[in-house]
């Protein structure tokens, strides 16, 4: 199943399960499948790049979350598929430097055939999609609702989501509108 969004892009709807990928290639050397995951209670996957200005406001954001919910079972992954050709900045030696600095405390990885965000519907960086125990889609949108101004956020759609699903609730918002820059298609 899939949902149109504004864009025209096809986005997956909410219930459909996830995609699977394999060996996608991360900044911490190993590879990465969708079956690496496949013990977490909760999984969320943002597609996401270096040179984004949107991608880099909410990345702290991010890596808080990640490291608050680690603990309870929930497993982050951020998949990187912009066309490095036309974007160095999002090349694979730069996010690995990227992970280094920023002490990423999940898997960051390398979507060179862009197959993975395609099969996801992803639009922009960074664009979520958080998946139940069953990995099925719970949660499809943003972080939360103030790219620019963390202390001026209203409505925290990841975190609730999150929450959610850890108490066993359906999501309240299941999907909101994404916010960053477009994919870099090749």
């Amino acid at each position: 199943m899939v949902l149109i969004t504004q864009s025209g892009a096809e986005t997956l709807s909410i219930g459909s399960p996830a995609p699977d990928f394999k060996d996608l290639p991360a900044t911490d050397g190993k590879t990465y499948s969708l079956s690496s995951f496949q013990d977490a209670k909760v999984l969320v996957v943002s597609f996401t790049c270096n040179h984004c200005p949107y991608a880099q406001a909410y990345e702290d954001r991010f890596i808080a979350l990640a490291k608050e919910f680690a603990p309870r079972g929930v497993a982050f992954a951020a998949i990187n598929p912009n066309d490095a050709a036309g974007y160095p900045a999002d090349g694979f030696d730069k996010m690995v430097e990227r992970a280094q600095e920023k002490a990423f405390p999940f898997p960051y990885l390398r979507d060179e055939s862009q197959a993975v965000a395609k099969a996801y519907g992803a639009v922009c960086t960074p664009h979520l999609f958080v998946f139940d125990g069953a990995r099925k889609l719970a949660y499809e949108g943003r972080i939360d609702d103030n790219w620019k101004k963390p202390d001026q956020v209203k409505s925290q759609d990841l975190r609730h989501a999150i929450e959610d699903l850890l108490a066993g609730k359906p999501v309240r918002v299941p999907n909101t509108n994404p916010m960053g820059c477009s994919i870099k298609w090749k």
